[in-house]
């Protein structure tokens, strides 16, 4: 029996009935959607006898040359070994040739088969063996493509169906979790706020059917849309082209395959697809790069982020400014600023917070605790895994942790931010550092929270992303941290004195006794968790006490910059000025990070209650929730930090007085003195190092190739802002009378 169900319909079919008759709305005609989608603005009209004589001498045949409408500029030395079918509409056609880069190509349609398109002014057609029910722009070039087609049930990514259509060819993206049980619809203009609530929350159902209704409403189930390619841009060398939008500028050159897509390109940022991709069923955003090899399936990739060299982006999210290179990444929401480079190291049912980078040789995925897919991992802002680290589903880390090369044999839950984690075999034991960052790389730290607001290429700003490393969520985990050393620090010198009968009230009193007093006898302490790994071994903490106390201080700092702030919106002329304009009620609140902008908790919460009821009607209501409440961060940030000074210090802060100001400006001089010589020496340390200098021939070689510590711009930089820092200070106390 034959297998494949081969057609025969007449010749002079080709180019019709694009949208089956019981598709078309009573009074309308199969151009209906294709007209409203046509906004070029030319006039066309049928061709002149003339016209047609020339288009028959140049090798250009069509079964009705009234189907062939033409501009008034239209030019017919142009078209040439052309077969034409269906209503073909050609705009403006002079004799210029147009260039783009190295490439050079006279306007004009050549050697091509065209069914049912139209086309906008001084195109270049060149060599498509077949292009069907596309809208081209002004001064597009295509040349050299196998085939550039559009079907009448195209969707372009999104995650609808059209009339007619069963359920089951609907496209969802499984991310977070290899399950399905995280499972979202893809929309072109989808955030990783709306990625990330779509994705939690799961028993709301009220939600959770208000996002489906959200998708659906946002698209036109009708069909019979045409495919797009935006003005000015060029697709050359490639193979195959299937229900793909394409925005204006884009640059496509030696593509596989693409099917199914939304590309965004244009003035917001210019999208490029290169040589050998494949990409079937995603969505694209603005400014873009995707070159040599990449394979994506079921995919967003957000404004400016990038895949290259073979990467594999497969049922996930890519936020923006995020490059994927080399790597294979699966089933995982990744927000903004995401960094993972190299070819060995893989990432699955993740939910990656941002401003992550995952090294060579990780392997952040494997299910082996469980027969089935259900494995899940949470990474904070700043997760930085090290060469080959091999981690175990379910697992948590706070803010800014960094790992250890080293394969991790057990779950891990890690409340601890600014940490490093170290899998210790020789003494068989999990040992964690707290506040590694700023102990020891604090130029790193303090680098990228600069690189990424910098590398932020987005014009669309809807979310207001945070790149900073103190900011309510890592300073929240801080305070968890601070309660969890006095906990393990309390517990390990009960152990010493032979205390077993103690309770977790009195291990914290007895822990915060010893690391406020800064006492050197926790450093003879053997400090040990019992809720971080899920094992029989130990969980070691080290150099806990050093780490309380700058916890402490960063978090006075936080507070003290928040202090500033208000003085800077108020100018208050004395204390008691200034104490008057501080809240009497203070309350560090929790926060969430969606999708790489930080909110309230409570502010969340109001959101998912005004979609539940209706007051949020859409995508685009929600968004501009966002956007409002991205208005009010400033604000929301400033009392936190001050709600957090009162807290760090035990201050009533409506009640200061000079003595205590004086205190906590100069605080905050002392810590930013040592946070800028901490990125001064962290940086300094691959000057003096000898198996640093051992591969130069002298430390002039070394200066030339690496550049001189002092020329450091970003060190350079931190220098300037605290002398700023210092005179604002200055000034601020003699403004106070303090």
């Amino acid at each position: 029996m034959a297998q494949n169900n081969i057609t025969k319909t007449p010749l002079d079919a080709l180019g019709y009935g694009f949208i089956k008759d019981h598709h078309i709305p009573k009074g309308k005609d199969e151009y209906y959607l294709r007209n409203m989608q046509m906004r070029n603005g030319i006039h066309y009209r049928t061709l002149t006898a003339y016209e047609i004589e020339q288009l028959v001498r140049n090798g250009n045949t069509t079964d009705n040359w009234n189907q062939i409408l033409v501009s008034d500029a239209f030019n017919p030395d142009l078209v040439k070994n052309c077969k034409f079918h269906g209503l073909v509409r050609i705009g403006k056609l002079e004799p210029y040739y147009l260039g783009f880069s190295d490439l050079k190509t006279p306007v004009g349609l050549y050697n091509s088969t065209i069914i049912s398109c139209d086309f906008g002014d001084n195109v270049v057609i060149n060599n498509v063996n077949y292009l069907s029910h596309y809208i081209i722009g002004s001064e597009a070039i295509i040349t050299n493509v196998n085939e550039l087609v559009t079907t009448n049930h195209s969707k372009f990514g999104n995650g609808i169906i059209k009339d007619g259509e069963s359920e089951e060819v609907r496209i969802w993206l499984e991310i977070c979790n290899e399950n399905t049980g995280r499972k979202v619809l893809p929309f072109d203009g989808m955030l990783p706020g709306d990625a990330f609530l779509w994705s939690r929350y799961r028993d709301d159902k009220a939600l959770q059917q208000k996002f489906i209704e959200f998708t659906e409403k946002k698209f036109n189930n009708k069909r019979g849309y045409y495919g797009k390619v935006g003005d000015r841009s060029v697709i050359k060398n490639c193979n195959i082209i299937k229900d793909v939008w394409v925005g204006s500028d884009a640059y496509f050159k030696g593509a596989n395959k693409l099917k199914n897509l939304t590309v965004n390109s244009g003035p917001e940022g210019r999208t490029q697809i290169g040589e050998g991709c494949e990409m079937v069923n995603g969505n694209i955003g603005y400014g873009c790069r995707i070159f040599y090899g990449v394979k994506a399936v079921r995919f967003i990739m957000a404004d400016h982020s990038q895949l290259k060299y073979g990467a594999r982006l497969i049922n996930s999210y890519l936020g923006q400014n995020a490059t994927i290179s080399c790597c294979e990444v699966l089933n995982s929401l990744i927000f903004p600023a995401h960094e993972q480079h190299h070819n060995n190291s893989f990432l699955c049912a993740a939910l990656v917070m941002g401003q992550s980078n995952i090294a060579a040789g990780a392997t952040i995925g494997s299910n082996h605790n469980s027969r089935s897919a259900d494995g899940e991992i949470i990474m904070g802002r700043g997760f930085w895994p090290g060469l080959c680290v091999s981690l175990k589903h379910n697992s948590v880390f706070a803010s800014f942790t960094m790992i250890n090369k080293g394969d991790y044999p057990a779950e891990l839950n890690v409340p601890i931010p600014f940490c490093l984690i170290s899998n210790d075999t020789k003494n068989d034991q999990l040992t964690i550092m707290p506040a590694y960052w700023f102990l020891y790389n604090m130029y790193a730290l303090a680098r990228n929270a600069g690189k990424y607001g910098q590398r932020d290429k987005r014009h669309d700003k809807t979310q207001k992303l945070e790149y900073d490393y103190l900011a309510p969520d890592s300073v929240n985990e801080i305070f968890t941290a601070l309660e969890k050393l006095e906990l393990y620090t309390g517990q390990a010198y009960l152990r010493s004195e032979k205390k077993s009968d103690h309770d977790t009230v009195e291990a914290i009193a007895v822990g915060k006794l010893l690391l406020k007093s800064n006492n050197k006898l926790v450093d003879t302490l053997e400090i040990t968790a019992s809720d971080i790994e899920n094992s029989k071994r130990k969980t070691v903490l080290v150099k806990v006490r050093q780490a309380y106390k700058v916890f402490e201080d960063v978090l006075l700092f936080y507070g003290v910059k928040s202090l500033l702030c208000l003085i800077g919106k108020n100018t208050p002329d004395s204390i008691e000025s200034l104490a008057k304009r501080i809240p009497k009620k203070l309350s560090r609140t929790p926060w969430v990070n969606l999708g790489g902008q930080l909110m309230p908790a409570a502010d969340l919460a109001e959101l998912r209650k005004k979609i539940t009821t209706g007051k949020i009607k859409g995508w685009d209501d929600l968004h501009a929730q966002y956007a409002a409440k991205g208005e009010l961060y400033e604000e929301q940030k400033c009392l936190h930090g001050l709600a957090t000074l009162s807290e760090i210090t035990e201050l009533s802060l409506h009640q200061l007085d000079k003595h205590q100001v004086n205190y906590l400006l100069n605080s905050a001089v002392s810590t930013m003195e040592w946070m800028t010589k901490g990125i001064h020496d962290s940086r300094a340390k691959d000057y003096s190092n000898p198996f640093r200098k051992m591969v130069y021939e002298s430390f002039a070689e070394m200066n030339e190739v690496v550049g001189k510590l002092e020329d450091n711009s970003f060190i350079k930089e931190q220098i300037g802002e605290l002398k700023s820092f210092k005179k604002e200070i200055s000034s601020l106390k003699k403004h106070l009378g303090v």
